[in-house]
């Protein structure tokens, strides 16, 4: 097979962690890298002085990283600026958020030219290169620039906006040009791709047809849905490992025969933490006949603390928490119970069989994997019930969950009431179809689907 090269924002080598503690994406891709003998090349993370250009090779149970250091201006124009405060909320449909500075933009060209120009000399004629995500949009362009024609594929994690929202982003267009310069382009769901068909066809001059090919001038992309998955066999082997059965013990005794709810998220006002607080406020004003039967675990680590929108949501979030625990606990009972940290995620899986119902509600997720290792963690004899917001895109593939509107509370109220009254019968029926797409369309599935593309070959 071709050497394949993995680009990304920050690079994620295998640490031999124990089954289940690696993200499934760094599973598949650093299988797939070992089997080409390829390079996963990104930002370390750290940053110096004055950029160079030195790459740090390592080497790592099997897979080469190459990454490189930025200077504090590039983290805070490209990374903290640019790719989180103008990008991120934009393509979540939070244009009320977005900051559109001239100077993120240039930062964010900057670091895309000086990852493309570091990364050139490393790419032989025959390589495959794929790109990671929003951080990297421009590269195509950069690299091609630099005279690097092998085929190069992008991989967009979140979502598309619609076309509205994205006119909204001085230099739009110039962007979209430049994706044209990837041979193939990825989206989770269909809907982020007809997002990007609408777009095409509404603001640009570029043709599309029947197979998905967008044509524009001498240029050719390739758009395909390919919806990312967990590694299901490391993740199966995780759940069922000594850690998560003894998460799975201590929450169950915590519970104290109480019902519990769980909802995993990080600290972001894309999952809709807020509105599942109020949903879950709205059942328990409702239902006074299910206090002390039942509490909610939300487990939300903070991330991006220096922007300033998360922040905000964290605050809110605090309010809200105390609010709901000073109305309705007791001495006794505790209805909330919101944790800022993280955990493992073999302890993790542990938490999720404890549960009854799993609450993943984001307002807008390009996929939302959690929802996934849910109803992989669950005991096939007595499964917990999925509730999923229609705005995942998770939605797409996992039809046998309560699929809800997230920004109504009634639904939310009703969605979680239905969940506690369901047969044991139901609940198996809806698991056993989940557990057969989350089994099937995994995260190697994913990784060959797209790979298959890249390669030429047809979808």
């Amino acid at each position: 097979m071709s050497r394949l090269i993995v680009i990304s924002n920050r690079v994620s080598p295998p640490t031999g962690d124990g089954p289940g503690n690696q993200g499934g994406l760094a599973v598949a891709l650093s299988a797939a890298l070992r089997e080409s003998s390829g390079i996963w090349f990104g930002w370390s993370g750290e940053e110096t002085e004055t950029f160079t250009g030195h790459i740090n090779f390592q080497r790592s149970y099997g897979v080469t990283t190459a990454t490189i250091d930025l200077e504090a201006q590039d983290v805070e124009e490209y990374y903290n600026g640019y790719a989180n405060c103008t990008l991120w909320p934009l393509f979540h449909n939070r244009l009320d958020l977005a900051e559109f500075e001239r100077g993120f933009a240039g930062g964010y060209a900057r670091v895309n030219d000086r990852l493309a120009e570091t990364v050139a000399p490393l790419i032989e004629d025959s390589d495959l290169i794929w790109v990671h995500d929003y951080h990297l949009m421009l590269l195509g362009r950069n690299l091609r620039a630099r005279g690097v024609k092998n085929r190069i594929g992008f991989f967009l994690h979140i979502p598309w906006p619609p076309a509205r929202l994205l006119e909204s982003l001085p230099g739009h267009g110039e962007l979209f040009d430049a994706m044209l310069d990837f041979d193939v382009i990825g989206f989770q769901s269909e809907n982020w791709r007809d997002s990007f068909i609408e777009y095409v066809q509404g603001h640009t001059d570029a043709t599309i047809d029947q197979n998905g090919i967008v044509s524009l001038g001498d240029r050719q992309a390739q758009i395909i849905v390919c919806p990312i998955g967990i590694d299901f066999t490391e993740f199966h082997q995780a759940a069922h490992g000594e850690v998560a059965r003894e998460s799975c013990r201590r929450m169950k005794r915590s519970a104290n025969g109480r019902t519990m709810i769980v909802g995993v998220d990080r600290l972001d006002y894309s999952k809709g933490l807020p509105e599942r607080f109020l949903g879950y406020e709205r059942l328990l004003g409702s239902r006074p006949d299910l206090h002390g039967q039942l509490f909610l675990l939300q487990i939300a680590p903070p991330s991006r603390e220096q922007v300033r929108s998360y922040q905000q949501i964290r605050a809110t979030l605090d309010s809200l928490s105390g609010r709901i625990n000073g109305e309705f606990a007791d001495a006794e009972w505790v209805p909330l119970r919101y944790i800022n940290k993280g955990y493992p995620r073999d302890a993790l899986a542990g938490i999720y069989r404890a549960s009854r119902i799993g609450l993943i509600t984001p307002l807008c997720d390009g996929m939302n994997l959690v929802a996934k290792e849910y109803v992989a963690a669950q005991d096939p004899e007595d499964p917990g019930v999925l509730i999923l917001s229609q705005f995942a895109g998770a939605a797409r593939q996992l039809t046998d969950a309560l699929i809800v509107n997230p920004h109504s509370p009634d639904e939310l109220a009703e969605a979680i009431d239905r969940a506690l009254r369901m047969t044991k019968k139901e609940r198996k029926e809806r698991w056993h179809s989940l557990m057969a797409n989350i089994r099937d369309e995994d995260v190697r599935w994913w990784q060959e689907c797209f790979a298959k593309a890249l390669a030429g070959s047809p979808v």
